[in-house]
């Protein structure tokens, strides 16, 4: 009981419904029935209840004031809500909440209709009737769809979205933060313009991986929109969390102070103290002290998020212990929900109804002795069919056996070809490692030369050929990680939001540096309107600096231009990447496409690099081709993505 009441209590004041104490009569009702009104609020679940709120209505009349006899329903709805016991009862808050439902309507108050509906839900839902707690939510939502009204639509996401936060599934949760965000922003309605945001976008910082760019984006977002004291505490919070990750000490510890001096942290993140306690451990070296913190925060997303950071710093052990607890809570949870929808369905079904279970139960033997002859026909026609397959398997056992022995021999000619294949890439990598290697050590033991052995000049130019062959064995790497990750079906696809015009001049900056002297490389988009497609941007980032970079080896002068278009291939984002380099032969389009490939042996390289961008593209179902009727001197690759991409999880939720 005490958690329903915590639940009515938010309601209440996310609804605008309770008294605001700082004012005088903000209902606007008549002053008898506010001081009646008052007395009754404070009486809600205790005796004398009944007593004044009857006198509420009986002034209400009197007066006249239709508002203060609507509140009155309300009130007795609360008291219903407060008193009855779970699922004995419910057939109380039905009528209560039907009573509200009518007056509302009737004198014009709709906004207590709603109400009505959050204080049923919170009823059912600190029952664990999580069914009949999503059946009134739609039909809430269903009454605003019909009656075209945007605070209906408004508090029925946000409920929902709230229902989902604490079942921790932020998959379901993104679905309806999007569609409150939608209605909020379009909406005419005063009542839902005027309520903040800030909340909703630091839920949906929790439906992204932790640490990540959408994440972050969330969290800025919150920030813009905060309009008031506990916005501003919740969104520190998270940027604690996020300097955390970062390793950022002085704007960890900027957040840090401002959330721990606050009496109001545990309002905004209920074992947020504990939270900031371990990191403090952590940074410290002395997780070993706040063991009997970890073991005492059953939230699980700051469980995965300090999950994550432990294992970020190192503390593997740490890290498996509050998986498993993760685990083990999940389970819990499931199991509860589990038995909440088992115990409902039993209500439902009549499950007291002792005559009609013996009738079915009669009715069950009756059948059951039908249905063993049928059964014992049928286990004699299985074994007599079972015979003749077995006979008729045996015969086709010699010529699997036959076939077997085919198949190992082309499985041992493919190995043996592949064995070669494995000598030929070693030898191949061994070259190609030790050429960069063989630059940092050298340059590096003349820089260990004693002062003056070599004017600064010289020295900052070994500095830049170690620093230019260090980043080259790194891609080299970079290389045949990304080809084992594509093997192994390790690879994978996280799909978000992404900005077309940012991710090129991202790609362009990270590749600037490996221009040869003399050529310059410049982004020239279709458009310079922003424009937003779903994708994954790390893997789209990848692919144009590998394309970038094959530019930037074969093109000694001139330029490399990066472009984007929207309109040249219908729902794709078109890139293309231009360069005045050596070209690519047309009859070579797809064999440069091929693992370990290279056209000029004397350019640094694995091989790898345009077969992975095809991997990763087909993956995404995007497309990455040489665009062999480009005649105008050098290469031009294409690389054509999918603005709504068709493996989307999105897409199914919509």
């Amino acid at each position: 009981m005490k958690r329903l009441g915590m639940i009515l209590l938010l309601l209440a004041m996310s609804a605008g419904i309770l008294p605001v104490f700082a004012q005088e009569n903000p209902y606007n009702i008549d002053p008898d029935c506010y001081a009646l009104f008052m007395r009754a609020e404070e009486l809600i679940g205790q005796p004398g209840f009944d007593a004044v709120n009857d006198s509420l209505l009986q002034c209400a009349l009197l007066k006249k004031d239709t508002k203060a006899e609507t509140l009155y329903y309300v009130d007795r709805l609360r008291q219903v809500v407060q008193t009855a016991k779970p699922a004995r009862q419910d057939a109380l808050v039905d009528k209560a909440q039907e009573e509200v439902k009518t007056i509302s309507l009737q004198l014009g108050y709709p906004q207590y209709y709603y109400y009505s509906y959050e204080l049923a839900q919170s009823y059912y839902y600190s029952t664990d009737r999580p069914l009949r707690t999503m059946e009134l939510v739609q039909e809430m939502y269903d009454y605003a769809l019909e009656n075209n009204d945007d605070y209906g639509r408004w508090m029925g996401d946000r409920y929902m979205v709230s229902l989902y936060v604490n079942q921790n599934d932020f998959v379901s949760a993104k679905r309806f933060i999007y569609r409150a965000l939608e209605t909020h922003a379009n909406t005419q309605d005063s009542m839902v313009s005027r309520q903040s945001v800030c909340r909703l976008y630091c839920d949906l910082s929790d439906c992204f991986p932790i640490g990540s760019d959408s994440a972050r984006l969330a969290i800025n977002r919150a920030i813009e929109t905060q309009d008031a004291y506990f916005d501003s505490l919740r969104c520190q919070f998270y940027l604690a969390k996020f300097a955390a990750i970062d390793y950022d000490l002085p704007a960890y510890h900027a957040a840090r102070d401002f959330c721990l001096s606050s009496e109001n942290l545990r309002s905004v993140a209920p074992v947020g103290q504990q939270v900031l306690k371990v990191i403090d451990a952590i940074f410290a070296g002395n997780v070993e002290s706040c063991v009997d913190d970890l073991s005492g925060i059953h939230m699980i997303r700051e469980e995965k998020y300090l999950a994550h950071i432990l294992e970020q710093n190192g503390y593997m052990e740490y890290a498996f212990l509050l998986g498993k607890q993760i685990i083990t809570e999940l389970e819990n949870r499931i199991s509860a929900v589990n038995q909440g929808h088992v115990a409902e369905l039993e209500v439902r079904l009549g499950m007291d109804d002792l005559s009609s279970d013996l009738e079915e139960k009669s009715l069950l033997v009756t059948r059951s002795s039908r249905l063993l002859g049928v059964m014992a026909l049928l286990v004699l026609l299985f074994v007599m069919a079972f015979m003749f397959f077995d006979i008729r398997n045996l015969n086709r056992n010699k010529e699997i056996d036959r076939q077997r022995i085919n198949d190992l021999k082309e499985a041992n000619d493919r190995a043996l070809a592949a064995g070669a294949a494995k000598t030929r890439f070693v030898q191949n990598m061994s070259h190609e490692v030790r050429t960069p290697l063989n630059a940092i050590v050298g340059f590096s033991q003349l820089l260990a030369l004693p002062d003056g052995s070599f004017p600064e000049q010289e020295k900052e130019e070994f500095s830049s050929h170690i620093i230019n062959n260090a980043q080259m064995l790194t891609m080299l790497l970079d290389d045949i990680l990304n080809a084992s990750a594509m093997d192994s079906n390790q690879y994978k696809i996280s799909y978000e939001d992404a900005e077309c015009h940012f991710l090129c001049r991202a790609a362009i900056s990270s590749t600037e540096h490996r221009l040869q002297p003399g050529v310059t490389m410049v982004y020239e988009p279709e458009n310079e309107a922003p424009f937003m497609f779903r994708t994954d941007p790390r893997r789209v980032q990848q692919i144009l600096i590998n394309l970038l970079t094959n530019s930037c080896k074969h093109t000694t002068e001139g330029k490399i231009t990066l472009s984007s278009s929207f309109t040249e291939r219908p729902d794709f984002v078109t890139f293309t990447v231009t360069d005045t380099g050596t070209g690519v032969p047309p009859e070579q389009a797809e064999a440069i496409f091929d693992r370990f490939v290279k056209l000029d042996s004397f350019v640094q390289g694995t091989g790898l690099g345009l077969s992975i961008c095809r991997d990763i593209a087909t993956r995404m179902g995007a497309k990455v081709y040489l665009d062999t009727t480009y005649t105008a001197g050098g290469a031009r690759f294409k690389f054509e993505v999918p603005v709504r991409p068709a493996n989307d999880p999105l897409n199914s939720m919509k």
